[in-house]
């Protein structure tokens, strides 16, 4: 069996991975795991300590571990962001036909600032790598 890793008192990374696990049943099906995330997401919702916490994690990611999944809870591989899902900044950009290179940061409460080239409100997207 492979040891299992060590996780600092408040692993947000250990946190998101619980998020992503439980959000895949495939990875759930194996004996043990379930009943561990569970437990790890029963202890999170009640707002226990970091301390208890990181006893779950540990005990989830030794259940992965004995399961065949050498990747543990907190690894690269498994990725802590929902799969299909990329960190993207989001900004408001030119509308119209006539597109200026403004670009603002858009706020996801607020709406889009007004494009006064084009006389309409700017809409929001995704900073590309051209941007």
């Amino acid at each position: 069996m492979t040891a299992s890793s060590d996780f600092p008192q408040a692993d947000h990374r250990a946190t998101a991975a619980l998020c992503v696990l439980l959000g895949s049943p495939d990875n759930l099906r194996q004996p043990g795991v379930r009943e561990a995330a569970e437990r790890a997401r029963d202890r999170l919702r009640s707002g226990a300590d970091a301390g208890e916490l990181a006893t779950c994690y540990r005990a989830l990611d030794t259940a992965l571990r004995q399961a065949g999944d050498a990747r543990g809870l907190v690894n690269e591989s498994r990725g802590w962001t929902a799969p299909g899902v990329a960190p993207h900044i989001k900004v408001a950009v030119c509308p119209g036909p006539a597109q200026c290179p403004r670009v603002e940061r858009a706020r996801d409460l607020l709406p889009a600032p007004h494009c006064a080239v084009n006389g309409t409100r700017m809409h929001k997207g995704r900073l590309g790598s051209a941007q």
